[in-house]
């Protein structure tokens, strides 16, 4: 048993590997190749001797240096044969590196794709559960309104038996019958816009009879002649009739068919006026309205006045004077809703000094009494401005005209006033003092007129225009009732109001002073006048005053205006401009009286031609020919910004307006974009997209109307 395992452990023993050194496997790896090489070499031997059995018996015996020459050349091609195939077989591990290399990128590709395949798969099952989560999510929304607030199911429409069988009144061309009978039908009359102005319904009748004489005479023609019979005498005398009725027709219908400018006053009817109103834009709202002027020649004013208006160069009336001097002259109440620069002066002027002609001259006996007329204004240079176009008026009529402003010497003022004065234009601040001071008294004042209004109220003045309507006699107040006859013996209180706009506290001192107003509207009211072009640039802060210079290197001789929010910012960008070379005034209320009429003379004879202004020149300043106003600072309000590019394109010639609007102006993004679309005038898209302009300020886009909100009540 012990041998057996001894046996056992031998047989294993050497089985068992031998591990031998790099050395001795070099020694080996040389022996077996000798030996391979020796073998190689018996067999050629072999085979050679097998071939030439006879060559060693023939041969004689190779010499020693023949068999070392032997044994070196099959040296060599042994050689030469162990390198090929050494070549053979690096050429043969190459090929197949590049192979497995080649098998390893398909596979990484093979990768790839199922990796991306993977990715857009769960991609896919992603969107949609999230899909699916939404729809639920929306399902149990529906399910809370549902029930809450009651299911909408949509009303089933019912058709009415009378739309059920509705007969069609439509039929094909092919269904006329009449068509080929008669050349009339070929050609029917069709309503034309804009053809010839007066023809009702734009269809001339004169046309229609003349076409009809005419068809029918060839169609007589040609039944004539297919009968062959003659024309009688008789039946062409009526012809000729016919045709000459035609020629001559002249109904009411053709009475009207000339333009109203082709007319005598006499021969205007109603629908002349109204065409007449919508040429001018001229809309009233009030009882027994007069007719509107045409010309200076019918406005009923006097010689003296005509002479003065045409001396002052006023051809043809604007429409607030055609509208506004008829109601003057009867002694109305009037509210005028005009567009700035559109002559508004002239239009209270002219009714205010007719007024006054009819009155007894002003001499020591009532000139203690005070003045006939008080007109009112918000700025010193709109009070001047007045007085001037007054003096202007009054030039044949001898009568005496005041003007009481801050800035100048109270006393002097009250002085001129006690000497005798049919007039007084003033600003309501220096007004009051005069009356509290008892320097001057309204007790025969029955003709007040109030310019800009809305810019007074906006200013503060409403408590001292409430003053000085209250200091005038209130015994000569038009009766209440409209319809009551007004004695003409009688002198009555004659209120006029004018605006560009008409806010709410305007309505309120129109309600308790002014009785049975008449309100005339030009255009609409709080629009600029169309013959000035807007432009809005949106810009940095930064880059304005590079901005204005451009604009202002392209008015050669021409003047422009820049309006400024601040006293100081005007200071700023007018020195800025004076270092620059450009001829510049300012004007705003940091200066005397003295220092602004300077600056407004200089401004008016074009000695500067750039005014930079605050708002004391954005209303009623009338410098004619501004070519170009430029709002540096948006105003704070677009009625503002009305007034202010008002003082461009008056009296009738056109203007440029340019706005520099930043995004500090966000509170009148909304009205400017109105009045932009309104006028046709380009909005900036910067304006047109930003979130301002689309909800008027103060209003909470976001919040349904209430109408949609259901209340639950308990």
């Amino acid at each position: 048993m012990k041998r057996s395992t001894d046996d056992i452990g031998e047989k294993l023993q050497a089985k068992k590997p031998v591990f031998l050194t790099k050395a001795e496997r070099e020694q080996l790896a040389l022996k077996r190749r000798q030996d391979e090489f020796d073998e190689q070499k018996r067999r050629s031997e072999q085979l050679l001797l097998q071939n030439n059995p006879n060559s060693s018996s023939s041969k004689p015996p190779l010499s020693s240096d023949d068999a070392s020459r032997h044994h070196r050349s099959s040296r060599d091609y042994d050689r030469d044969r162990d390198r090929d195939r050494r070549d053979r077989d690096r050429d043969r591990d190459r090929d197949r590196e590049r192979e497995r290399e080649r098998e390893r990128e398909r596979d990484s590709e093979r990768r790839n794709r199922d990796r991306e395949r993977d990715e857009e798969h769960k991609a896919r099952e992603r969107a949609r559960l999230e899909k699916l989560a939404e729809r639920e999510r929306e399902k149990e929304l529906e399910a809370i309104k549902e029930q809450y607030l009651g299911s909408k199911k949509p009303k089933k429409r019912v058709i009415k038996p009378s739309e059920k069988f509705r007969f069609s009144f439509d039929w094909e061309n092919t269904e006329d019958t009449s068509r080929d009978m008669n050349i009339l039908y070929q050609n029917p009359h069709e309503a034309r816009l804009l053809f010839g102005r007066g023809f009702r319904a734009g269809m001339d009748r004169r046309e229609q009879k003349k076409l009809a004489a005419k068809n029918e005479k060839e169609l007589r023609d040609e039944i004539r002649k297919k009968d062959g019979i003659e024309e009688r005498p008789e039946e062409a005398a009526a012809q000729r009739l016919k045709e000459e009725a035609a020629d001559m027709y002249d109904t009411f219908d053709m009475r009207v068919d000339r333009h109203w400018s082709e007319k005598k006053l006499e021969e205007m009817t109603e629908r002349d006026w109204r065409i007449f109103r919508e040429d001018f834009n001229i809309s009233y709202k009030g009882s027994k309205i007069p007719r509107p002027m045409r010309s200076w020649v019918e406005s009923k004013l006097s010689s003296e006045l005509l002479k003065a208006v045409e001396r002052a160069g006023y051809k043809t009336p604007s429409p607030i004077q055609m509208a506004a001097i008829p109601l003057g002259l009867q002694q109305r109440d009037v509210i005028g809703v005009a567009e700035t620069g559109s002559g508004k002066t002239a239009a209270f002027v002219l009714p205010m000094l007719t007024y006054i002609t009819r009155l007894p001259p002003i001499s020591e006996e009532n000139e203690a009494e005070g003045p006939y007329a008080v007109v009112m204004a918000p700025t010193r240079e709109l009070a001047q401005q007045i007085e001037e176009e007054t003096v202007k008026f009054a030039h044949y009529l001898g009568i005496k005209v005041v003007s009481i402003v801050g800035g100048q010497s109270i006393e002097e003022q009250g002085f001129k006033i006690r000497q005798g004065c049919e007039v007084v234009i003033a600003t309501p601040g220096r007004l009051i003092d005069c009356l509290e001071r008892r320097y001057a008294v309204l007790n025969q004042c029955n003709y007040v007129v109030l310019d800009e209004a809305d810019r007074m109220i906006d200013m503060g003045f409403e408590p001292q225009v409430v003053g000085v309507l209250d200091a005038m006699p209130s015994s000569n107040f038009k009766p209440e009732n409209e319809d009551e006859e007004l004695d003409e013996k009688r002198i009555y209180r004659t209120t006029y109001m004018f605006s560009a706009t008409m806010p709410p506290a305007v309505e309120r001192l129109a309600r308790k002073y002014l009785r049975n107003p008449v309100v005339v509207t030009i255009g609409t009211a709080g629009k600029a006048t169309d013959l000035i072009t807007q432009h809005v640039i949106m810009v940095k802060e930064s880059e304005k005053m590079s901005r204005l210079q451009k604009l202002l290197d392209e008015l050669v001789d021409k003047t422009a205006i820049v309006f400024i929010n601040t006293k100081k910012s005007a200071d700023f960008v007018s020195k800025t401009l004076e270092k620059s070379g450009y001829r510049v005034t300012t004007l705003h209320g940091g200066k005397s009286q003295e220092q602004r009429e300077i600056s407004l003379e200089g401004f008016r004879t074009k000695r500067f031609n750039v005014l930079v202004a605050t708002d004391v020149a954005g209303r009623g300043i009338d410098i004619p020919d501004v070519a170009h106003v430029i709002n540096y600072d948006m105003p704070g309000n677009i009625e503002m910004y009305t007034h202010r590019i008002g003082r461009t394109g008056r009296a009738g010639k056109t203007g440029i307006a340019t706005t520099f609007l930043t995004l500090h102006d966000t509170d009148v993004f909304y009205d400017l974009k109105q009045m932009l679309t309104q006028s046709n005038s380009p909005v900036p898209p910067e304006l047109a997209r930003h979130e301002a302009s689309k909800f008027k300020p103060g209003s909470i886009p976001d919040r349904p109307p209430r109408r949609n909100d259901t209340v639950f009540a308990h």
